[in-house]
């Protein structure tokens, strides 16, 4: 009678073992994986880089002779710093939900 309850907890913990297999990308996802690499290698590339910087420039220049609102000013410099820096601040929550561990 002890042994069906030891039977049904392994069997109980493989499931879970499986299900957990790996984080791997699923079968037939390469097209979709090398779409989205594609899209942030543009969406992050040197030419993006080089508008950002120039929106940068052009909303500080306006900002400083009156001609914009300075808090759609700061909003437009936050929002570039986020999107270039997602990279590092997602590895940053990663890092301190992992401390927690």
């Amino acid at each position: 009678m002890l042994a069906m309850p030891a039977v049904l907890l392994a069997t109980m913990r493989s499931g879970t073992a499986m299900a957990q297999d790996s984080l791997a990308d699923p079968a037939g996802s390469g097209v979709l994986v090398s779409a989205v690499g594609w899209l942030q290698g543009t969406l992050l590339g040197t030419i993006a880089t080089v508008v950002a910087v120039i929106a940068v420039a052009s909303v500080g220049f306006m900002m400083l002779t009156g001609r914009i609102n300075w808090r759609y000013g700061v909003t437009v410099i936050i929002g570039c710093f986020i999107v270039f820096g997602a990279a590092s601040i997602v590895a940053g929550i990663q890092s301190t939900a992992g401390l927690g561990n």
